[in-house]
């Protein structure tokens, strides 16, 4: 309870790099300390000749096709940010600087598993900052067709999530779990991304999966999965979009208390949930656990 009142930024850097799974691109990253109420903030150490700094916000997303991407006033950006959005998240990381040599995240393993690692071996320090969450105080709902994605009030973050594909190898998926750290590192971090071998000649004819592979992608066939290892869990798909949900909400700054529902939804559903909540400020508050920690003792 008490170190979840202050906000955390890093102990130390945490340096990686690997491929990006749509532009191919090797890119660097480090993702560095930062002072309290700076948030999680993106700078493209490629860029010299105009800002190259993108604050995650709601509406710093600009493109959520396959991906989220944010960008800012001039028109930098940064691609598929939302499985490191998801651990920061998780692991209670509330600033932090993520610089990188190149447009897009790499992708890694398809999962938060290999960020959750790499923030674990940098270590975690407290700030003298109380910890804001967002209170959701009554129910918010975007729906397009048959997808829906909701935030209705509770007295702790929770994640339900249920897909439906017509391949045997997905079928129809539910999650429902309450969500802290520990949750997200035993039921969710290790869960990756997933595509059809039949969108993958669509996709890289619009420039994008160039750097997907069966060691970042869970690829399915028809009714089959062609990763020689199988999966990692039988509902790993839906466990995945629960992990995709959380890093996406996570660009509003702050962890949520509240409950997430997504039905049939993706990154461009979960963004206009965060912009719907954004825009009625009456539906959400900002509280801190200071004062409760202060009315304990």
């Amino acid at each position: 309870m008490a170190a979840a009142a202050f906000q955390h930024t890093l102990q130390g850097p945490a340096i990686f790099a690997g491929v990006g799974v749509h532009t191919g691109a090797y890119t660097r990253v480090s993702v560095r300390p930062a002072p309290a109420d700076s948030g999680v903030v993106f700078v493209r150490t490629d860029v010299a000749d105009r800002d190259n700094r993108i604050a995650a916000s709601a509406e710093a997303v600009c493109k959520t096709q396959l991906g989220t991407v944010i960008g800012n006033a001039a028109g930098v950006t940064v691609s598929t940010i939302e499985h490191l959005m998801a651990a920061l998240a998780m692991l209670g990381v509330d600033n932090a600087v993520v610089e990188l040599d190149g447009p897009e995240m790499p992708i890694m393993d398809g999962s938060s598993l290999p960020f959750v690692q790499i923030l674990d071996r940098a270590g975690r320090r407290p700030l003298d900052a109380p910890r804001r969450y967002i209170e959701i105080l009554e129910p918010i709902e975007v729906v397009e067709g048959d997808k829906r994605a909701t935030l209705t009030p509770a007295d702790r973050f929770e994640v339900a999530f249920e897909i439906a594909f017509p391949s045997a190898a997905i079928g129809r998926q539910r999650v429902d779990l309450p969500m802290d750290e520990q949750a997200f590192r035993r039921e969710l971090a290790d869960c990756r991304t997933f595509g059809f071998l039949h969108e993958v000649e669509a996709l890289r004819a619009m420039g994008l999966a160039r750097g997907g592979s069966m060691e970042n992608v869970v690829v399915i066939e028809g009714d089959r999965v062609l990763n020689p290892e199988g999966l990692r869990r039988p509902d790993e798909f839906v466990r995945h979009k629960a992990l995709d949900a959380i890093g996406d909400l996570y660009v509003l700054g702050a962890p949520i208390i509240g409950r997430f529902e997504g039905i049939l939804a993706g990154h461009g559903l979960n963004n206009a949930l965060v912009r719907a909540l954004v825009a009625r400020p009456q539906a959400w508050r900002m509280r801190s656990l200071v004062e409760r920690l202060a009315e304990a003792v």
